[in-house]
């Protein structure tokens, strides 16, 4: 009896031991034998996306995730990025879907093939229809609205919203977002894989025109290029931007950036590829149906001081 008590005292304490909390120890790299493809439409100098693949790498390690970035700006080269995810057979992808119908039969090879699909950070209207089963980012057209609304309310007429990448559903979202608040606001585009020919497109359209009283940016290298376009076009206007880098946190410490609205990256880089590496493992699916959402975050006056640590590790 006490041999049998023994071995059921120490079988409890095993089990115990192995399932507290439904608690696994953390996978070393590639331990899990999953591997994730992470297909971006990332302009290369474009800061931003060094923060959606810092959180996604983070999330690789913590899961012990083989994971495998690419990235082009070009539609057509980045659905063939994700086929060619797909011919090499991998278990799952996450990938930015800014240009929905060009990236359509890349996703639906996917799907067929029966290699789940997450999307973040742009095509939170139309992840469904190209069969995402899950979105990770900001509600791009709120958070135009959001801009819009604050703005208003310091009394902004004529705004210009600065559209960086031509046919970004993402980036017209927001414009249209600002002016469903101020109906004012005129877009003006610009090629955002040239800081001088956006800085020169901007100085001529504040020179021109001095009733544009706010500049609302998209990125936060854009924003950078519009500092120096008010400065050489003497333009009283105000600016505010869409997200955030380290020294884009810093001119709004400076007062040189009334506001950005941040949509957090790093958490849209980590959600993805933790959310496929839980579907595979455990059938999880997050969103209850919908989007989760990383934003907006509004990083200002009132909070610069907390937020602005975070930016020199890459993390916001």
């Amino acid at each position: 009896m006490r041999g049998r008590l023994l071995f059921g005292l120490v079988l409890v304490a095993t089990l115990g031991a192995c399932s507290e909390g439904g608690r696994d120890e953390p996978e070393e790299s590639g331990a899990t034998g999953y591997t994730i493809a992470f297909v971006t439409h990332e302009t290369p100098g474009d800061t931003f996306w060094d923060k959606v693949r810092a959180g996604a790498e983070q999330a690789a390690a913590d899961t012990g995730v083989d994971l495998k970035y690419s990235n082009d700006p070009d539609a057509g080269k980045q659905a063939v990025l994700i086929q060619g995810a797909v011919d090499s057979k991998v278990q799952g992808i996450a990938t930015t879907l800014v240009t929905p119908n060009a990236l359509a039969g890349s996703v639906k090879a996917a799907t067929t093939a029966g290699i789940p699909v997450v999307g973040l950070n742009a095509g939170i209207d139309q992840y469904k229809d190209l069969g995402a089963l899950m979105y990770f980012g900001s509600d791009e057209t709120l958070a135009g609205q959001s801009i819009g609304e604050r703005i208003a309310a310091a009394g902004a007429k004529h705004p210009i919203c600065v559209i960086h990448q031509q046919g970004s559903v993402s980036l017209e979202a927001r414009c249209d977002g600002v002016r469903s608040k101020v109906a004012g606001t005129e877009n003006l585009q610009v090629n955002g894989a040239d800081d001088a020919a956006v800085t020169s497109a901007l100085q001529a359209k504040l020179s021109q025109d001095k009733t544009i009283d706010y500049v609302v940016t998209l990125g936060a290298p854009v924003a950078l290029d519009a500092i120096q376009a008010k400065e050489q076009a003497s333009s009283a206007a105000k600016l505010v931007t869409f997200d955030l880098n380290q020294e884009m946190a810093k001119a709004v410490k400076d007062g040189k950036v009334e506001f950005a609205v941040d949509q957090q990256p790093y958490a849209q880089g980590y959600m993805a590829v933790t959310s496929l590496y839980l579907y595979l493992k455990n059938g999880n699916d997050l969103g209850g149906g919908g989007p989760v959402l990383t934003g907006p975050s509004f990083v200002d006056s009132s909070n610069i001081d907390k937020i602005l640590p975070f930016t020199e590790k890459n993390t916001r």
